[in-house]
């Protein structure tokens, strides 16, 4: 069943349709400042495998992420976000039909994992950087914090790649990692790091998310790491999982209720009044 949202804002209309559990994606316009905070030497791409409903496990979604290493930091981040931010900052710039911009939101979409996470930034630090329904804008810090590892004797050939496996127990799950010493950097998706070299595999126990390396680039040009976060909402990580679980409650009621400005009607596939989507599946990589 399809479902009509209409979302009005002081300033602008949108108007698009979607399937009743899927997230929503919202832009008032403003354009974030972004800081250089490093300068990128190698960049990895790693498909990403998904579970989002663990009560639909036969549902999986796929994202591409990227990998930015610089020098004792890195920026770990959907593709997809970055493809379709790019696309809607340049759309605001030229003044575009709100149509464009309508159909630009439908054709990008929503990542399926929009947290871009920050090792190493500031110093000693992780920050954790997300966007609830492209409005409500969430920066957490933390002190940094290494896996511990339990190295196996399991050894096995991955792209080419002589790679050795590594065990531990990690933010609320199991993960098994592959790593080779022939890219001898200490480093992998997300928070997962702290091996004598790169991750090009890794998967939780129950296989809900899967990184597996598909690219490794080395960075000849002076390419920035960028930092967007200065002017997001600070708070830390109960805070901002508590957040979440209110947005996948009610998204219809979260955002209503967290932006003044925006007013959102319903209606079904024949024009009838429907109710907004409750409870949404809600499966975070991170479970404590």
């Amino acid at each position: 069943m399809k479902t009509k949202i209409t979302i009005l804002f002081a300033c602008m209309s949108i108007v698009f349709t979607m399937k009743a559990h899927a997230q929503f994606i919202i832009s008032d316009g403003s354009k974030i400042k972004q800081d250089t905070i490093g300068t990128v030497r190698l960049t990895v791409q790693y498909q990403t495998l998904i579970i989002p409903d663990t009560l639909n496990k036969d549902k999986t979604s796929e994202e591409s992420m990227m990998l930015e290493i610089g020098k004792g930091m890195s920026k770990f981040y959907s593709y997809t976000k970055y493809v379709r931010d790019s696309v809607l900052n340049a759309d605001f710039a030229n003044k575009v039909s709100q149509e464009t911009i309508n159909d630009h939101l439908k054709q990008y979409g929503k990542s399926k994992l929009n947290e871009a996470t920050f090792k190493g930034y500031p110093s000693g630090k992780v920050t954790t950087l997300d966007e609830i329904a492209g409005m409500t804008r969430l920066s957490c810090e933390e002190q940094d914090e290494v896996p511990q590892w339990i190295l196996q004797n399991d050894t096995a050939t991955i792209l080419s790649f002589s790679c050795r496996k590594a065990e531990c127990r990690f933010k609320g799950r199991n993960w098994t990692a592959w790593f080779t010493t022939e890219i001898p950097i200490s480093e992998g998706p997300w928070k997962l790091y702290g091996l004598p070299g790169l991750i090009i595999k890794a998967e939780d126990k129950e296989k809900q998310y899967v990184f597996l390396c598909t690219g490794i680039e080395q960075c000849h040009a002076n390419k920035p790491i960028l930092f967007y976060g200065k002017s997001y909402e600070p708070i830390n990580r109960k805070a901002y999982n508590k957040i979440h679980e209110r947005y996948n409650a009610d998204p219809i009621g979260f955002i209503t209720s967290s932006n003044p400005n925006v007013k959102i009607s319903i209606s079904d596939g024949q024009g009838n009044p429907a109710k907004g989507p409750k409870n949404m599946p809600y499966n975070p990589l991170e479970r404590e």
